[in-house]
């Protein structure tokens, strides 16, 4: 079955639940997916570029969530923003700024824009459920930066694992539903990321929808792991290794599974650095449940939790 009619399909068979909204886990690419599209034949680019796999599969996946869920607000975690000891949730009002945290890319890429805004009821509703956990937590507004940008100072913003994926899953304006972004555990313990997602859960229930993203393979020492095409066999591997976990039909064995992929002989070809596979545990926490595959392409999958 062709890629795009398979998650289509995976797609329009979810379940329309608002009351009860599944959290999911997506691929969030790179800056690349905002390249110039000149068709450039790099497996990378050809791959996760604007003219790639990912690209149409994000411009099918926003629509359907706004489709199926018509959600009240969108909380979303990101590789790219790690806190450790506090959970920080953004309080930027309208016109949130975008924190370009790339660098050497071509000039294009610091003037994307994506005009969203954030919410101070649903900022201060995530601190509270963290602080029902025991976590410290807080908001960070426009005033507070949060790491470097690209374009040579120090700033707040949604990262680019936000806006540029949301460019594409809701358009270059977005402002009927409020975003608001937070932390993850930046001790990369899969049981820590596990709890953060579980802490906000009710949020589901709540009319919210739970996104976090980050990508299965993301070797930046290796650019053969972005592609099937180029990869490597270990590579394969632990991306065969996380679809087996993932459709592990009991909820604790699956877990257990999930858990242990961290221990996986291809792991570390694939995650040099566990911050882009961590957002997995998020996902799964916030979404104790029936798990559904919405895309199974390598190294680039989405799933839903908490079906």
């Amino acid at each position: 079955m062709d890629a795009q009619v398979k998650w289509r399909k995976a797609l329009e068979e979810l379940p329309a639940t608002p009351a009860k909204i599944p959290s999911f886990f997506f691929a969030h690419g790179s800056p690349v997916l905002a390249f110039p599209d000149d068709g450039q034949t790099d497996p990378m680019m050809a791959y996760q570029g604007p003219r790639g796999s990912l690209a149409a599969f994000l411009r099918d996946f926003g629509p359907a969530l706004l489709k199926k869920y018509n959600p009240k607000g969108i909380v979303v975690f990101s590789a790219h923003w790690e806190t450790l000891g506090e959970r920080l949730v953004t309080d930027y009002g309208d016109n949130q700024p975008l924190l370009m945290d790339y660098y050497g890319f071509p000039p294009q890429l610091y003037q994307l824009k994506f005009v969203s805004r954030g919410d101070a009821e649903l900022s201060k509703r995530v601190v509270d459920l963290y602080k029902e956990h025991g976590y410290l937590a807080r908001t960070t507004s426009k005033l507070e930066p949060r790491g470097e940008d690209g374009r040579g100072f120090q700033g707040p913003g949604l990262d680019h694992g936000v806006f540029v994926p949301f460019r594409l899953m809701f358009g270059e304006e977005f402002t009927d539903i409020p975003i608001v972004q937070v932390s993850i555990d930046s001790s990369m313990s899969p049981e820590k990321n596990w709890a953060l997602g579980k802490a906000v859960a009710k949020l589901r229930e709540e009319g919210i929808l739970v996104l976090s993203g980050g990508l299965t393979a993301h070797n930046l020492r290796d650019r053969r792991s972005f592609s099937p095409t180029s990869a490597s066999e270990d590579h394969k591997a632990f991306d065969r290794a996380i679809h087996s976990a993932i459709n592990i039909a009991d909820a604790g064995q699956r877990k257990k599974a999930l858990f242990d992929l961290t221990q996986h002989t291809g792991f570390r070809a694939s995650q040099p650095r566990e911050d882009h596979f961590v957002p997995l545990y998020v996902a799964a926490g916030a979404g104790e449940g029936e798990v559904r595959v919405i895309c199974d392409l390598y190294g680039i999958p989405t799933f839903a939790f908490g079906v």
